[in-house]
């Protein structure tokens, strides 16, 4: 007997770079320069930016936080309420080579099922100004 399974499209290099320019167009929109990077499901990165005067610290938080959004299927801020002290994930980030586990990181999802293609993680600004930009970059991701 064969499973019923749904295969939901991949995440191509053509909607990373979509993704990734609408959300460097939002940095500069906001006026703070950006680390921004995309990957796909898997957590490997599929393309990455950063903007002239962005934190160099903030290279690996923003590709981090894309690897945990992609992984875990889940933002990296939701990520941060369940593993603060005495929640059911406390300790989760240091696992999986460092999860990241505050706001900045979304899941990509693409079909009827929203299932996670991928995901993006944005670092350099607040906490506030990283969720802005990466949100715009999931709003620029094509449904196709």
């Amino acid at each position: 007997m064969k499973e019923n399974t749904t295969v939901a499209a991949e995440l191509t290099l053509t909607d990373a770079q979509q993704v990734l320019e609408a959300a460097l167009g939002k940095a500069d929109g906001i006026g703070q320069p950006m680390n921004v990077a995309v990957v796909d499901a898997g957590g490997h990165l599929l393309a990455f930016a950063r903007q002239e005067g962005a934190i160099l610290g903030s290279i690996d938080i923003a590709i981090r936080k894309a690897r945990t959004a992609a992984l875990l299927k889940m933002t990296t801020a939701a990520l941060g309420e369940a593993a603060a002290p005495g929640a059911p994930l406390y300790g989760i980030e240091v696992t999986n080579g460092g999860l990241v586990i505050f706001g900045g990181g979304i899941p990509l999802t693409r079909g009827s099922d929203n299932a996670v293609i991928g995901a993006i993680g944005v670092s350099a600004g607040t906490v506030d100004q990283d969720m802005t930009v990466a949100d715009a970059g999931v709003a620029a991701l094509p449904m196709g």
